[in-house]
């Protein structure tokens, strides 16, 4: 495998063997053979296998249980290409790492910063990856960055695989997550539900660093003739589904899915409220820690994700997860931009909101 057609060449890390895998797919399809980087030692040392001096060069990196390792591999490997005269280097990451702390979290830091910066000193010239978490990060590099989608291949499983889709619901479980919900239901002409009022979590606005100013006076720090007015706490009402979903199959759809809480809850929510089957579609599965058994014990029928993150473990401990293979839009996204193509092709369709 030293032959490269076109002056392209294909790397993949070593931190996970779903990314050899998917790699490999992506070759398949763009007709390329897979070109393979060395690692040696506890410590990341790559070692280039063949040159790329000159060559376009694309590292398809997957994010494995442990992401740290990950980073470490894609910088060290953009890197290592970098100092080898590669003529430009675009990081394939299917999912962007810390892309869910995009935002202050009172005296915490925004990560998803750190990382572009880091990967575009590292000399990454071009990034392509898939619905990131905020569609604001692309605002956190100085490199093209290629936010790729997946709702297609998803909305495609729907109308293939969902045998009485016309009388299903597409389904926010959180007001924060309506606007996908509503991309969906107009590209399948079905009707919405918005489950509000459950129990918020990590990335709601109570924990933004705006709260951070004390509640209490210090006559130190603030004017005795000032009056500086504190914002009213948030009083969560209980819960309500807006809109019909009695009789129907109820099919939840958001970005990630990590931590399975809210999504159980909001099947449960569903059930009561007479859904007679319940599907959750998303683009990343994390599905961390005992998600699996609790998936498995809910009253979810099925999860349905991409391969855009390893999940082969959590399929054999839950049967109820089902893979989308996004491969192909990956491959031709490679293609186009090696080929100095439009990349308009891939986004046809696609709104603001989307």
């Amino acid at each position: 495998m030293n032959h490269t057609k076109g002056g392209l060449v294909i790397f993949t890390a070593n931190s996970h063997p779903s990314s050899r895998e998917l790699a490999k797919r992506i070759s398949d399809i763009c007709a390329f053979l897979l070109s393979h980087s060395v690692f040696v030692s506890l410590e990341t040392r790559v070692q280039i296998q063949e040159s790329v001096r000159g060559k376009d060069v694309f590292v398809i990196q997957t994010v494995s249980k442990d992401v740290n390792t990950t980073i470490m591999e894609m910088l060290i490997m953009v890197y290592a290409c970098r100092t080898s005269c590669a003529r430009s280097i675009t990081g394939v990451f299917p999912y962007f790492p810390y892309s869910k702390q995009c935002k202050m979290r009172k005296r915490g830091s925004i990560v998803s910063k750190l990382i572009a910066s880091m990967v575009c000193k590292a000399g990454l010239t071009h990034l392509i990856t898939m619905d990131l978490h905020q569609k604001e990060i692309q605002g956190f590099f100085n490199i093209p960055v290629d936010n790729l989608r997946a709702s297609p291949f998803l909305l495609q499983y729907i109308q293939e695989e969902i045998p009485d889709y016309r009388n299903a619901v597409i389904v926010a479980k959180s007001p924060a997550s309506a606007k996908r919900a509503q991309s969906f239901a107009e590209r399948l002409r079905l009707g919405i539900a918005v489950i509000h009022g459950e129990a918020q979590d990590a990335e709601s606005d109570q924990v933004d660093g705006r709260h951070s100013p004390p509640t209490v006076k210090t006559t130190g720090a603030i004017h005795p003739s000032m009056e500086i007015p504190l914002l009213i706490p948030k009083e969560k009402p209980p819960i309500t589904v807006v809109g019909d979903v009695g009789g129907r199959i109820a099919i939840i759809v958001d970005d990630i899915i990590d931590d399975v809480d809210s999504f159980v809850a909001a099947a449960e929510t569903l059930k009561e409220r007479g859904a007679y089957k319940i599907f959750v579609m998303a683009t990343h599965g994390l599905l961390s820690s005992d998600a699996p058994r609790f998936i498995e014990e809910s009253a979810i029928d099925e999860v349905v994700v991409t391969n855009t993150i390893p999940h082969e473990l959590q399929k054999l401990q839950c049967p109820k997860i089902k893979t989308v293979d996004i491969s192909m839009i990956l491959s031709e996204a490679i293609r186009r931009i090696h080929n100095g193509e439009s990349m308009s092709y891939l986004f046809r369709n696609i709104g603001v909101d989307d």
